[in-house]
């Protein structure tokens, strides 16, 4: 990949996400001309994190490591005294080190780069993220990571 200006920020900006968040090692990362791929990997020494939610509780995923999402699937209903609406629930403080924060983080600093050095960038609103379960299903996102670049002309969003 010829990485463009921008490109270089967001791959040298990846390579220290773990100097600003506690727990976090990184896995195979690509830029690619209109997207990234990265896996990180959250490593807590005492195995459980408090999900995205802030309900603490172990939801079956990994001792309770959840994505961060504003509005996880897996979301756990909150007592409470008033019924919330998806509204009341998206925007709540998810916390430090989870993978919302850490790729909001991540996203925010490109942008502020890019931006006081004038250079083009934009990012989706969203991301699509995965929790990786065994070592065959790393190693075959590992692989896509890897192969990516070689295989850009044969994606859907390849333009010359």
């Amino acid at each position: 990949m010829n990485l463009s200006k921008t490109d270089v920020i967001a791959d040298i900006l990846w390579n220290i996400i773990c100097q600003h968040h506690k727990f976090v090692e990184l896995g195979d990362f690509v830029v690619m001309p209109n997207h990234i791929h990265g896996i990180l990997i959250l490593n807590k020494p005492d195995g459980g994190y408090k999900n995205g939610n802030n309900n603490g509780g172990n939801d079956g995923i990994g001792d309770g490591l959840e994505t961060g999402h504003a509005l996880s699937l897996r979301h756990q209903q909150q007592p409470s005294t008033q019924p919330q609406t998806i509204g009341h629930k998206r925007f709540q403080n998810i916390g430090k080190n989870t993978v919302s924060s850490i790729i909001g983080s991540y996203k925010s600093a490109v942008t502020k780069h890019a931006n006081r050095l004038g250079f083009p960038n934009g990012w989706q609103t969203r991301f699509y993220d995965h929790i990786i379960r065994n070592d065959a299903e790393y190693q075959r996102i590992s692989n896509y990571i890897n192969d990516n670049p070689a295989n850009w002309k044969e994606d859907k969003f390849y333009t010359d």
